[in-house]
């Protein structure tokens, strides 16, 4: 198992690894999390993601396009059927293409941000697995093990859904119902020498974070957090650092 992040360790390691860097903003309390510049401001907007279009690929993890997601939800919308590969050829524009024709979209075969949050939107699985308490007053992050998805909630409402995988078998994400205790921005695991950015840990040493590893969400584990693409991350950061966020862990161990 690669060495990903900190999670499931004894209170000692943790409390080690959070020397690493200053400490931040508090729940609830005004933070020093920085305002999303302006070219991010579609982050802040509900079910988005970048631009992706035809050549893009998922090069590595600092070179996310989104290429993946994309193609694993269009695969659930019904209208592709080809590998997840990570890369936007000709197969994954016509399904784009296909998509687009379906919600009332022009067929450009890109995925803008209306294109994405009508997927999006349209490709969460089970809704009704989803706990009730994810929809409680506030903000919410839910994630469900054995889909590999973070659902974040806002007020009973659903704002958005990325896929993350968490701990391996001998590191699970704990299930339960917790609470954002500590943020760390620019957060770097003392214990595997790690960058964990956008860090918000829920339980012990457990946290939705950045991965620095993780290209592929269904492919391989972290040691017990909750690996995020470096943009989602981002993207839950910018919403939810300066507030209240409750985490529910949820789901079979997948």
């Amino acid at each position: 198992m690669r060495r990903l992040m900190l999670g499931g360790l004894a209170t000692a390691l943790l409390a080690a690894t959070l020397m690493a860097v200053p400490a931040s903003a508090a729940t609830g309390g005004a933070s020093a999390a920085a305002k999303a510049s302006s070219g991010d401001t579609y982050l802040r907007k509900a079910f988005t993601r970048e631009r992706t279009a035809p050549g893009d690929r998922d090069v590595s993890p600092t070179r996310i396009k989104h290429v993946r997601e994309l193609q694993y939800r269009l695969r659930w919308a019904g209208v592709f059927k080809g590998g997840v590969t990570g890369t936007y050829g000709p197969a994954t524009t016509k399904a784009v293409k296909k998509f687009q024709k379906r919600v009332g979209l022009r067929p450009s075969g890109v995925a803008n941000h209306s294109t994405w949050r009508k997927l999006v939107k349209k490709t969460v699985r089970a809704r009704s697995s989803i706990p009730k308490r994810c929809k409680s007053k506030g903000w919410n992050a839910c994630y469900d093990r054995k889909r590999h998805r973070v659902t974040l909630f806002r007020n009973g409402t659903l704002h958005n859904e990325w896929l993350v995988r968490g701990g391996g078998t001998a590191y699970k994400t704990r299930i339960g119902d917790y609470k954002v205790f500590r943020r760390s921005k620019n957060h770097v695991s003392t214990i595997y020498e790690t960058k964990m950015p956008y860090a918000q840990f829920f339980s012990g040493g457990q946290a939705l974070h950045a991965s620095y590893y993780m290209v592929d969400p269904f492919s391989g584990h972290s040691h017990g957090c909750v690996n995020m693409y470096i943009k989602d991350a981002k993207q839950l950061w910018n919403l939810t650092s300066r507030s209240t966020l409750k985490v529910h862990v949820y789901g079979a161990w997948s």
